[in-house]
């Protein structure tokens, strides 16, 4: 089976938002990629309250001072393209209003010909909520579970009702409606999240950390759903956070998709090998402009084609 290959779009603080995502955009599309992602940021505190995904003493990378906003990210890109789907992997959904979420990615759905693809997550950042939470970071899986059914509602047809913990919709039209269903797909690791992903979503967003780690959670997923009795199929998109080096990283403490591009497609091969849909490739890192993004994205997807993924 062939692997779709997506490619993240440049929000990082070395980019220009208002010309970098559109050229950006377009060459993608042109060199193959089958989609374009996003993630989310909302700030970058300091000092910290908590260090990179809540581990102590890791500190945030430089990269994430001025990361660009998702869904306006995402807007630029729809309107240069004619293909390539619009995803998040992910947007911190507690940190958005629930309703107002909804008919975002309803209305860029609808401007785009139906290429999003809502990756939802929960988030780690207590500075993030701080600033942003609709509710304490305690209930950010209630939250999720809001959101999710919210989107469901104010998707579907008219007149919308919903009467919720956040948000009450009594009877209203609720438009523009999504070009078709769009598909929820949720960054969940154990537990409750994966209950909620195999119970309420459509598909996973894993992130790849290493093959064999990989096709084990594949495994409990599935697994997991067969328990469960889901009868759909789970969609999935593997996130790679590429750190690319013109030259081999030659390093015994390697870590998975570090370095040249030969070791990045190597990496890419053995997490292929594990059987999901779609890998996500984000570049956008360590480039120093949207050139260098564009011609390492270029390499990368001609040689990973070549190594047959």
């Amino acid at each position: 089976m062939t692997v779709r290959l997506g490619l993240s779009l440049p929000q990082m603080r070395q980019y220009s938002l208002g010309t970098d995502v559109p050229d950006v955009a377009r060459a993608a599309e042109r060199i193959g990629y089958e989609s374009l992602w996003v993630f989310e940021r909302a700030l970058f505190p300091k000092p910290a309250t908590q260090g990179l995904y809540g581990l102590q003493g890791v500190p945030w990378p430089e990269q994430y001072r001025g990361v660009a906003d998702p869904l306006v990210t995402l807007t630029l890109a729809a309107a240069v393209t004619e293909r390539a789907r619009l995803g998040s992997s992910v947007l911190v959904a507690p940190l958005h209003n629930p309703f107002q979420l909804a008919k975002s990615l309803a209305s860029l759905d609808a401007a785009s010909g139906g290429r999003v693809v809502a990756g939802l997550g929960t988030g780690w950042s207590l500075d993030e909520y701080a600033a942003a939470g609709v509710r304490p970071f305690e209930e950010r899986g209630r939250v999720l579970d809001e959101i999710i059914e919210v989107c469901r509602a104010v998707w579907g047809p008219d007149p919308v009702r919903y009467d919720g913990r956040i948000t009450k919709i009594t009877s209203a039209v609720v438009g523009p409606k999504p070009a078709r269903p769009i598909p929820i797909m949720l960054g969940a690791h154990g537990g409750k999240a994966l209950r909620r992903l195999v119970d309420h979503a459509d598909g996973w967003l894993p992130v790849g950390m290493g093959a064999e780690q990989l096709a084990t959670q594949w495994r409990e997923l599935r697994d997991l759903a067969a328990e469960r009795g889901r009868k759909e199929p789970i969609e999935t998109v593997l996130r790679v956070n590429a750190v690319y080096t013109p030259k081999a990283y030659d390093g015994s403490d390697r870590r998975p998709f570090q370095g040249s591009v030969d070791q990045i497609v190597e990496d890419l091969v053995a997490h292929a090998a594990v059987g999901l849909e779609e890998i996500l490739i984000d570049l956008q890192a360590t480039p120093r402009d949207a050139r260098e993004l564009k011609d390492v994205a270029t390499e990368v997807y001609e040689k990973a084609r070549a190594a047959g993924i």
